[in-house]
């Protein structure tokens, strides 16, 4: 814990990181407040910019935008009733119906602080209980971390989505789409099909641009684009007496943000729930435990804080699992991992012996991130959502579709980058139609290099094959996880038919 002191020492006292954090609050707000445009998209078409950033001040942005992009999608979902993203949805049951009855302005100040409380949390959590969670780690061997990686494959893929043999098949495409290029024991081309461009594998920052950008770019293209209407509010005394917040209206909500940050806490420390199964969890555990529930979806304020706080306290935690094991929570903490692997600094638990100072000055930036977009939300979310309203889809997706051929290029050079990009744009395209998982492929993508790596020097190690896997009781721990996650979801998948 005592570790964030010299890390807020050092961003404290950094105007450049300073700017940084501002910027990225300022950015993700923007881009989560944008139907149809999410944080994790944002991020990847930034990904090549940060290759000639300082390794801190390049996570310390994307950081950010991650943080502030969940708490931007609740502007639009109060404002147009069009929540900017999948976790803002909840926010919108209780936000727009407020926005109605003219007091959107009160809405987004709840919806602010609920987030900046939440995120805090989680930010705090994650500081004082990552360092335990490496140490652990660090006395994990291969068939133990290759149990993990296992029990995070089928938990990814059987709890994202509505289908658990296409979330399964979205993650299982993932590793078979990593399996390109060259066998690292054996040094033999495998799955090229005799194009050399395939030898160094597949780009994951093209992979995830086409994927994440071009993907829902193509579903929003599809669409038939009505004009969004913002509720507007009259500017007039009355108005603003309305919108006023209270410490008194302000007071029910502090037992639900509590709550439910602990609940976003929990999720976020689990991969690939996420943000959204956070947010409909505690705005149910909100709703039972409320003394009206009556009013909640009729525009209560507790209905609103609730579901906001889960959101964003899943931010922080979600980094424990891929700082410490090398296992991304989500797909902003799977596109962290190519920042890291761009920059030369290997995820895992010896980070926490090699680049301790960078870590907490990282966590040091999230605390700063947090002060950032809840200041410029507090006095500015309404202002940001009626200049995002007046930006037209016809000129915003082009720009967004030049700048993903930009940035697949120039992360390496190749134009065979943008081809990929391409293929993968129409891939998640049809990802998002047929109902499959582009979060569980990418994901998988991600976690099937430190998957096979393990697997191979489990084997190594064993004088019994595959039986190593569950002579060692962790490593059995994780099998008997990851086969319970799919027998409970198949029986819950039962019960509703």
């Amino acid at each position: 814990m005592l570790d964030i002191i010299p890390g807020l020492v050092t961003v404290l006292t950094d105007p450049v990181l300073i700017f940084t954090v501002f910027m990225g609050a300022l950015v993700g707000m923007v881009v989560g407040a944008i139907p149809g445009l999410t944080a994790s998209a944002a991020i990847a078409m930034l990904v090549p910019l940060t290759f000639y950033l300082d390794p801190l001040v390049a996570l310390a942005f994307l950081y950010v935008i991650g943080k502030s992009g969940r708490y931007g999608g609740s502007i639009s979902a109060i404002l147009f009733n069009t929540p900017g993203t999948a976790a803002s949805a909840a926010t919108q049951i209780d936000g727009y119906p407020l926005a109605r009855k003219g007091m959107a302005t009160k809405a987004m100040r709840v919806a602010t602080l609920a987030s900046i409380f939440g995120d805090f949390i989680g930010e705090i959590i994650l500081i004082c209980g990552v360092g335990f969670i490496a140490a652990i780690a660090l006395k994990l061997g291969p068939p133990e971390l290759f149990s993990i990686y296992l029990a995070a494959f089928v938990v990814i893929g059987s709890v994202i989505g509505k289908s658990i043999i296409k979330g399964l098949a979205s993650a299982a495409l993932g590793v078979l789409i990593r399996m390109i290029g060259i066998d690292p024991i054996s040094s033999q081309e495998r799955f090229t099909f005799g194009f050399f461009q395939l030898s160094n594998g597949i780009s994951l920052v093209a992979l995830m641009i086409g994927i994440f950008v071009l993907g829902e770019v193509f579903c929003q293209l599809e669409q038939t684009h009505s004009k969004t209407e913002m509720v507007e509010e009259v500017n007039d005394e009355e108005s603003k007496a309305r919108n006023r917040l209270s410490f008194k209206e302000f007071k029910p909500c502090i037992p639900h943000i509590i709550r439910s940050a602990f609940i976003g806490t929990g999720i976020g420390m689990l991969p690939g729930l996420g943000s959204t199964v956070a947010a409909f969890v505690a705005y149910g555990e909100g709703k039972r435990r409320a003394k009206n529930p009556e009013k909640w979806g009729k525009g209560a304020l507790e209905g609103l804080a609730a579901p906001e706080s889960a959101n964003n306290a899943v931010s922080g935690p979600s980094m424990a699992p891929l700082l410490t094991l090398g296992i991304p929570g989500s797909t902003i903490g799977a596109i962290l991992v190519g920042v890291f692997m761009i920059h030369g600094i290997q995820i895992g638990p010896t980070l926490f012996i090699t680049s301790r100072e960078l870590v907490y000055s990282l966590f040091a930036c999230g605390l700063l991130g947090i002060v950032a977009y809840g200041l410029i939300g507090y006095y500015g979310a309404a202002t940001l959502g009626r200049f995002i309203v007046k930006i037209p889809t016809d000129i915003m997706y082009p720009i967004i579709f030049l700048t993903s051929f930009i940035a697949a290029y120039t992360s390496r050079g190749n134009l065979f980058d943008v081809v990929v990009m391409v293929v993968a744009g129409f891939i998640g395209w049809l990802m998002r139609k047929l109902d499959f998982n582009p979060a569980a492929f990418i994901i998988s993508f991600v976690l099937a290099g430190g998957a096979e790596e393990t697997f191979r020097q489990a084997l190594l190690l064993s004088d019994h094959g595959l039986l190593i896997f569950i002579q060692r009781p962790v490593s059995l721990a994780f099998l008997i996880l990851g086969a319970s996650s799919i027998f409970f979801r198949v029986r819950k998948a039962r019960q509703r038919m």
